[in-house]
């Protein structure tokens, strides 16, 4: 069993089952931008903003943990190593073949692996905090797309995607 919860089983259960960015560049709903390119998608997911704003979301999650579960907090470093544990190869073998075929910097593999691992964190603790940012982060690498960045002032702005 990968984590303590049903959530991060069936989190990680589905997101092994889908084809990561498998609609890149097609068509997207009126609720998000979309690029049209890697090279936007790179630059976009390069941006100072769209780092912070990812930072703040896992600063927000280990606060509100903090807050309601302080025995579950001191496991974080615990359970982030025994996420890593799959969610490593997993992001090398989602990302291997886009990364060969478009020569993606080492910075995509990254971000990718930044945003999984943080949605199986929210995962693992959706027992006690609700899921947010990372599960919907996790909602377009399912759907087969890279969510790359925010336009406009968050939360009011919109979600880009490629």
């Amino acid at each position: 069993m990968l984590g303590h919860t049903n959530a991060t089983n069936a989190t990680f259960d589905e997101l092994a089952g889908a084809e990561w960015f498998s609609a890149v560049g097609n068509s997207a709903t009126d609720k998000v931008l979309r690029v049209h390119s890697w090279a936007e998608a790179i630059e976009q997911v390069s941006s100072l903003d769209w780092e912070n704003l990812r930072l703040e979301a896992a600063n927000q999650l280990r606060s509100r943990i903090l807050e309601v579960a302080p025995g579950r907090f001191q496991q974080w470093n615990a359970i982030i190593r025994r996420m890593k544990l799959v969610s490593e190869p997993l992001v090398r073998e989602k990302t291997a073949s886009v990364v060969a075929f478009n020569q993606l910097p080492t910075a995509f593999e990254q971000t990718v692996h930044w945003d999984i691992l943080h949605l199986l964190m929210e995962a693992e603790h959706a027992d006690i905090v609700p899921p947010g940012f990372y599960a919907a982060q996790g909602y377009w690498y399912v759907a087969g797309r890279f969510p790359c960045g925010w336009a406009g002032a968050f939360p009011t702005g919109c979600l880009v995607i490629f």
